[in-house]
């Protein structure tokens, strides 16, 4: 049996967001996704030559201590696209929140500040 994301999607990071530093997301009570698999989706819509995009998944028991090291981190992206991943919470029952971080980079010449459209979506994977 194959496992496929629920139908209800979660933004972690809004549609649309535009990033130029580095940062941070809302915190998000995950609620009955809590201790389950979750797919995570970054979108990222528009991105300039010569800079990279890096997003990191941190989880908290309250909300507010998100311990010294992320439960996931995509792969830097340089380019448009959908990059999909697989979050397993179950054993991770303690995790009760999401926070998404990123950070950003621009070398060469041409505009001095990296900038970036993108989103973060989580949904739970049936069956799991």
């Amino acid at each position: 049996m194959s496992a496929s994301a629920t139908s209800e999607t979660i933004y972690l990071i809004p549609p649309k967001t535009v990033a130029e530093r580095p940062g941070e997301g809302a915190a998000l009570e995950l609620g009955p996704l809590a201790a389950k698999s979750l797919l995570l989706v970054l979108r990222v819509m528009e991105i300039l030559e010569q800079e990279a995009l890096q997003v990191s998944v941190w989880g908290s028991a309250d909300g507010k201590d998100w311990g010294a090291k992320p439960l996931f981190f995509f792969p830097e992206r340089f380019y448009q696209g959908a990059t999909p991943a697989a979050l397993d919470l179950s054993q991770r029952p303690e995790v009760r929140f999401l926070q998404p971080r990123w950070q950003v980079n621009r070398w060469g010449r041409g505009y001095p500040m990296p900038r970036f459209m993108f989103s973060l979506e989580v949904q739970g994977l049936a069956g799991r």
